[in-house]
């Protein structure tokens, strides 16, 4: 196939293992007297798919050979679309089979928790997939298809990430808690460090994509076209017109190639590298990664961490909780129903808000005034950050309830000391709940009963 399937999506799922993946399996049951630790079984590295078979069971379900060779090609997928080496084939294989024992842990101890997913939730991850990707549900399913994986395959995997996001916030949210001399230590040791994750940029760039099984002499083709594109870009020729023009990246064409603003360890250590030295308006060398050559700009570049300025967003929203009679499906319904009508000037947004939202912003139109970076849940953060002023988002499920979410305006401001303090708290908070998160779930792991399976002979 020509195009790179799903590089948005393959984060995605990646990013998701990641969460369930550090600390592995919580145990529902504990090791069993006598039972004897036998070393991880092989898995099938290459060649003819083979007859599938069982490499580890935990608990009391089974894991197989295919299952996790499905995982590791997602995983090098990623790791080439990324720029980063794959490590040894062996030592690969046993690291993903441990991510998918930790995961199947986790969902066991999830589902006897008493967790509960509606179809709604599933419904709207898959929107948001496809949203990120820069396309339509139905056009995400027609390349899901022609991928070859099944539609209830990935669904059955978003639902499994949710089940397993939902169980670290019971588990964990509660457990961590910030003092003030950890913000003061915190404050004091951003203001001299050189790490990525302190420093703040916004790249553009523009993707020559290479087929997967390109010749030598196609991959020179497109190499030259990518040198032309660097050529013009750093003549002065405007970046987003060239990205519209040229670039194979998902939205090229709607938002000129611009990544947005984010910390550095948040871009492949690819683009970072290519970019580190480079003032704000440079143009990168081509790069190449696994997706292809890449052309950087250098669009916005500044001190990060808890001082100086943020970018805020003025937003509001309609909120509407879940109850017996008020299913999150039909939440969902009657949300987009909303978002319809003012998309059409049928209805205005403030006053449906003033009616419906059972948030203490309705009488205010759902205004919720200015906010900087961690004032929400990730999950309406997200959401919120992906909007142009005046658009508003699908209807979004939240610990809350479902939201329907409207950016008004966006700015850069300075903090207060006050609210850097704050900041600072929450990015405090942020750390402390990996840190919970790995030594919880490596407990689970110890409890869980871990089987290996010998391939067969």
């Amino acid at each position: 196939m020509n195009h790179r399937p799903f590089a948005l999506w393959l984060a995605f799922a990646a990013q998701a293992l990641a969460l369930a993946a550090p600390a592995a399996a919580q145990g529902l049951r504990p090791s069993q007297p006598g039972a004897t630790a036998r070393p991880p079984a092989r898995v099938a590295e290459s060649g003819p798919r083979p007859a599938d078979y069982i490499v580890a069971v935990v608990n009391s379900e089974p894991i197989t050979n295919n299952e996790v060779r499905s995982r590791m090609a997602r995983f090098e997928q990623q790791l080439a679309q990324q720029g980063q080496r794959v490590p040894p084939r062996a030592e690969f294989a046993r690291q993903v089979l441990e991510r998918v024992i930790s995961e199947k842990a986790q969902l066991q101890l999830a589902r006897e928790s008493g967790i509960k997913i509606e179809e709604g939730s599933v419904d709207l991850a898959e929107q948001n997939v496809a949203r990120q990707n820069q396309i339509e549900v139905a056009e995400l399913r027609r390349r899901l298809t022609a991928d070859g994986i099944p539609l209830a395959q990935f669904r059955q995997e978003l639902r499994d990430q949710i089940f397993l996001t939902r169980l670290r916030e019971r588990e964990l949210d509660s457990r961590v808690r910030v003092s003030d001399l950890e913000v003061d230590q915190f404050l004091r040791e951003q203001k001299n460090s050189n790490d990525p994750s302190t420093v703040e940029i916004n790249l553009a760039h523009i993707l020559v994509a290479v087929p997967e099984n390109a010749t030598d002499a196609q991959a020179a083709t497109l190499r030259a076209k990518a040198q032309r594109v660097m050529e013009r870009a750093r003549a002065g020729e405007e970046f987003a017109k060239l990205a519209r023009e040229a670039s194979d990246a998902p939205g090229a064409a709607t938002n000129g190639g611009v990544v947005g603003l984010r910390t550095a360890d948040r871009y492949p250590p690819l683009f970072y590298q290519a970019v580190e030295a480079l003032p704000v308006g440079g143009v990168s060398d081509i790069v190449r990664s696994g997706a292809g050559f890449h052309v950087i700009k250098v669009v916005e570049k500044q001190k990060g961490g808890p001082g100086g300025t943020v970018v805020q967003s003025h937003a509001r929203h309609i909120l509407l909780r879940t109850t017996p009679q008020l299913t999150q499906a039909a939440a969902v319904a009657r949300l987009a129903d909303f978002k319809k009508r003012v998309e059409a000037g049928q209805a205005d947004f403030a006053q449906l808000a003033r009616e419906h939202s059972q948030d203490a912003s309705a009488p205010n139109g759902g205004d919720l005034g200015w906010a900087g970076p961690g004032l929400y849940v990730p999950e309406f953060e997200e959401a919120m950050n992906s909007l142009a002023p005046g658009k508003i988002a699908e209807p979004l499920v939240s610990r809350f309830g479902v939201h329907l979410i409207q950016l008004l305006e966006r700015r850069r401001a300075a903090l207060s000391p006050r609210e850097q303090r704050e900041l600072a708290r929450n990015m405090v908070r942020e750390k402390k709940l990996d840190d919970a998160y790995a030594a919880w779930a490596q407990e689970v792991r110890g409890r869980a009963y871990v089987e290996f399976r010998e391939p067969p002979q």
